[in-house]
């Protein structure tokens, strides 16, 4: 299909395999894991990694269920438009404009992290001059045109992976080679060694577990770029398919490795627990790496945030649960209005 097809909305199909893929990789993989995941491994111990596993598998079969939907009619309403269709108008209704204002409030939530984020390296710059100089930022990307958002979405996602991959790596040389921090005797054992598996018990177990399925928000942005997706009937299916068992794989592979290296117990949820395999590692710079990594984190969940609320508020204007204001389309092919409206939001 032709990349700058467009749809009977005025939408332009200009994302590709590779950039859905990411998008939905991307998505589940931010703050919840770089930092959250130490406030859940604090309620829960070693048995987070069969939370995060019953979590992924609960996501998993939610994705499933909507790709098939998606895949079926590729809209921008999504849900919302579903939810109208089989469940009548009250259902699209409240699910459209809760999904809405949900965004609107974590993406608040993701704008004032990353002003907290920038005072790291410039602590004497007032908080709000990061946060105006965001939300104008990524409110200008999101005008431009759908293809140039999902590339964007692809480099975040990219730092994201290669960040969870070399923590997983040098995680696992410091079990096997030690390295002076580790006892390569206990192996993994601190995984059971240290209370037992389940070592807060069945209630910490699943108190974990607002925190663990907080952390997969996100992944839903699937559904939403069905809309204008290249192909929608391969794209959807083969993220839907692929994606959630990598990101499972993700979490539970990066959580092991902490907890075999260091107690749970000394998991400070203070800190990321990033930043303490990193140190250990003798990188100074630990710290900042891991700044660099939450702050695009950051700023790839605002970008999607902006996206998933506005293409939302369009696909309701279409079915008249939204005002008719939000339909105009620019000459890229973008919902501008809605763009405009979620700016506005956010300022």
């Amino acid at each position: 299909m032709n990349s700058d097809a467009a749809t009977q909305d005025g939408l332009k199909r200009g994302l590709t395999a590779r950039h859905i893929r990411f998008i939905a990789l991307g998505s589940a993989i931010g703050t919840g894991l770089f930092y959250g995941s130490a406030e859940a491994i604090k309620r829960a111990g070693p048995s987070v990694l069969l939370a995060y596993l019953i979590g992924g598998i609960a996501v998993y079969l939610v994705l499933r269920a909507l790709g098939e939907m998606a895949v079926r009619n590729p809209v921008s309403g999504s849900f919302s438009e579903y939810a109208n269709k089989h469940l009548g108008p009250l259902a699209g209704f409240m699910t459209g404009w809760t999904y809405t204002f949900e965004m609107v409030i974590v993406c608040l939530a993701d704008v004032t992290a990353f002003g907290l984020y920038m005072q790291f390296w410039f602590p004497d710059v007032p908080r709000w001059i990061w946060v105006l100089a965001v939300v104008f930022f990524i409110g200008a990307i999101n005008l431009l045109s759908v293809k140039v958002f999902g590339e964007l979405e692809f480099w975040f996602t990219l730092v994201k992976i290669t960040a969870i991959i070399a923590m997983i790596a040098g995680g696992i040389a410091i079990i096997v080679f030690g390295f002076g921090v580790h006892d390569t005797d206990a192996g993994i054992s601190h995984l059971w060694s240290d209370g037992g598996f389940f070592a807060t018990g069945f209630g910490g177990f699943v108190a974990c577990f607002a925190i663990v399925m907080f952390a997969f928000g996100g992944t839903e942005i699937i559904g939403i770029t069905a809309g204008e997706a290249e192909d929608p009937a391969q794209t959807i299916r083969k993220a839907v398919n692929t994606v959630p068992v990598r990101i499972i794989l993700f979490y539970i592979c990066t959580l092991a490795v902490i907890m075999a290296i260091i107690p749970w117990q000394a998991i400070n949820s203070d800190n990321s627990p990033f930043v303490q395999i990193f140190e250990n590692l003798g990188l100074g710079t630990a710290a900042s790496i891991l700044n660099i990594v939450v702050i695009t984190a950051a700023l790839s969940a605002i970008n999607s945030d902006v996206f998933g609320a506005g293409r939302m508020m369009f696909g309701m204007s279409h079915a008249g649960q939204a005002p008719q204001v939000m339909k105009r389309v620019s000459a890229n092919g973008v919902p501008w209005m809605t763009v405009v409206i979620m700016t506005g939001a956010l300022l």
